[in-house]
């Protein structure tokens, strides 16, 4: 049977649209188990390549040795110790959580505000009256909120193997993509340069270079003030050092930085008493405070040549946006489409007229074609 007709065949688009759209959601759907832990994967293999290819070079270019060391590094350095702050957040927080739950609550004696000279009296005293007047009835109308707060992180502590899952995934994945990873990155640039010829794949090699730069610049950054600060919390004898450390490596990732944590810890140092060690404190915290300022413009200009202000943005605008994930996808979301948008527009040269020429020109050109109405 001859075809009459050879020109658009719209059922036939529509058809085949239909069953394309459905083999896409089909595959998302099957792999949307693994989505999260190959994402973290491809995080960690981009932002260590660099380590690996040096690490195969010192095992006499054994790329099978070099996996085996690398997935070592990332079960000690990454797997174990994120796993033993877990845990210890949970088991840190027990008691604090049973501790608010149960009514202990008490406010601070402040001792030591007797000692501040020519005033220490009567803030000690004007203290007391105010604990007297109202603290124990503030803290009784505290009380069920904060009980609510704690149950919902207590609800939070069950998805613990599933975030454990994860971690063993991603390890796996790791590994196949250190195997692989020249094939893989050459199957990603030839299917962007299928879609976007020169520009995909300069896309995908700009999202390789903003992907490095936020290990580096941002995460690496988070993790020196968070240990460093939990160095000092545990030297001046903070309870619960571990799981303020995990908050404050947190902090750090979202940009607040760590005084957050330091200064409440600070001021508990004080109300103790324990003067001496809240000034060592106070002098580790300064350190700590300011060592993003060096620290991070180094590493992130190490990952790739990018503003500042654009990972910054990135990784906060990712974290509100797509959760931990965004740490990653938000800088290179707008690391790929600022470079993109910047080769756009130099590829024009810069206008190089007078200005007012440029003016008197366009007012010629409106006066010579009047509109017509």
């Amino acid at each position: 049977m001859k075809n009459v007709y050879k020109g658009w065949d719209l059922p036939q688009i529509v058809f085949t649209l239909l069953f394309i759209s459905i083999a896409i959601i089909a595959c998302f759907w099957v792999i949307q188990p693994f989505i999260l832990s190959f994402a973290w994967a491809s995080m960690v293999v981009i932002a260590t390549w660099p380590l690996m290819i040096k690490i195969q070079r010192l095992l006499w270019g054994r790329r099978s040795l070099a996996v085996i060391a690398m997935t070592l590094l990332l079960l000690l350095v990454f797997i174990i110790p994120i796993s033993l702050l877990v845990n210890s957040l949970l088991d840190s927080s027990a008691p604090v959580i049973a501790m608010i739950s149960s009514g202990r609550l008490e406010m601070p004696k402040l001792e030591w505000l007797n000692d501040v000279p020519m005033i220490g009296d009567n803030l000690y005293s004007g203290y007391h009256t105010l604990i007297a007047g109202g603290g124990t009835a503030l803290m009784a109308k505290i009380q069920p909120y904060i009980g609510r707060t704690t149950g919902f992180f207590v609800a939070q502590a069950g998805y613990f193997g599933r975030f454990m899952l994860h971690l063993g995934l991603m390890l796996l994945f790791s590994m196949l993509l250190y195997w692989r990873g020249e094939q893989v990155g050459r199957g990603i640039r030839h299917f962007a340069f299928r879609l976007a010829a020169r520009r995909g794949d300069a896309a995908v090699l700009l999202a390789g270079q903003a992907i490095r730069a936020v290990a580096l610049g941002v995460v690496v950054t988070a993790l020196v003030q968070g240990v460093l600060g939990g160095i000092g919390l545990a030297i001046t004898g903070i309870p619960y050092a571990t799981l303020l450390t995990v908050l404050m490596i947190f902090s750090c990732l979202v940009q607040l930085g760590p005084l957050t944590v330091l200064i409440p810890a600070i001021i508990w140092l004080y109300w103790s008493g324990d003067t001496s060690w809240a000034t060592v404190l106070v002098i580790w915290s300064c350190v700590v405070g300011t060592l993003d300022n060096v620290l991070r413009p180094m590493l992130i200009r190490m990952g790739a040549d990018l503003p500042l202000l654009l990972i910054l943005s990135g990784v906060i605008g990712g974290l509100v946006a797509f959760g931990m994930i965004g740490l990653f996808i938000g800088p290179v979301v707008l690391a790929v489409s600022y470079r993109l948008l910047s080769v756009w527009v130099h590829e024009v040269p810069v206008p190089s007229d007078d200005p007012s020429m440029v003016v008197e020109e366009l007012v010629e050109f409106e006066n010579d074609n009047p509109r017509h109405l």
